[in-house]
C-alpha cells in the first residue's frame, strides 16, 4: 500500500518501520518535550498522512517506551480516520510516579498501524443474536 505523508511542520521526519515485516511505522516527535510524573503532553509529529478510504490509522504506544519509562497514550489507540488531513499529534502521559520523561526531537513515541475496516451499516433490532459469552463483560465471568 502506498502510504502518502506530508511533512507539515519543521521536525516532521517520515515514519518508517524499524523492521521488515513490522507491523508499525514509528513516528517520531517533532520537537522535544518534558513530561513530568502523572502529566499530560500533545507532541507533534510535523507530519499528516491520508489514510485511504476504507481504512483507520490506529496511534499505538511503543511497549518498550510505556514498560521502560512509563511514557503510553492517554487515548490509545489514537484514531485516525481516512478523511482527516491535520497534523498527527501524540497525547502522551507519564504513568511513572517519580521520573520525568524527556522527549527529544526525533524520538520515536508511537507507532501507527493501518487496518482495513468493512463498511458497517448500524440498525435497531428487537432482539441481538444469542453468543457464549452472553451480557458478561467488564471482568465478569458471568457467574454469581
Amino acid at each position: 500500500m502506498d502510504l502518502p505523508f506530508a511533512k507539515v511542520r519543521q521536525g516532521g521526519r517520515l515514519p518508517e518501520a524499524q523492521h521488515p515485516g513490522d507491523a508499525g511505522l514509528d513516528l517520531r516527535a517533532a520537537e522535544g518535550a518534558t513530561v513530568k510524573p502523572g502529566e499530560r503532553a500533545m507532541v507533534p509529529t510535523g507530519v499528516a498522512v491520508a489514510i485511504p478510504d476504507g481504512h483507520a490509522g490506529l496511534v499505538l504506544p511503543r511497549s518498550g517506551l510505556a514498560s521502560k519509562r512509563g511514557l503510553t497514550l492517554a487515548n490509545a489507540p489514537g484514531l485516525i480516520d481516512a478523511g482527516y488531513r491535520g497534523e498527527v499529534i501524540c497525547a502522551v502521559v507519564n504513568l511513572d510516579p517519580h521520573e520525568a520523561v524527556e522527549i527529544a526531537a526525533g524520538d520515536r513515541i508511537a507507532q501507527l498501524v493501518v487496518v482495513g475496516l468493512p463498511a458497517v451499516t448500524p440498525s435497531f433490532v428487537d432482539e441481538l443474536p444469542s453468543s457464549a459469552r452472553g451480557e458478561g463483560g467488564f471482568g465478569s465471568t458471568g457467574r454469581t
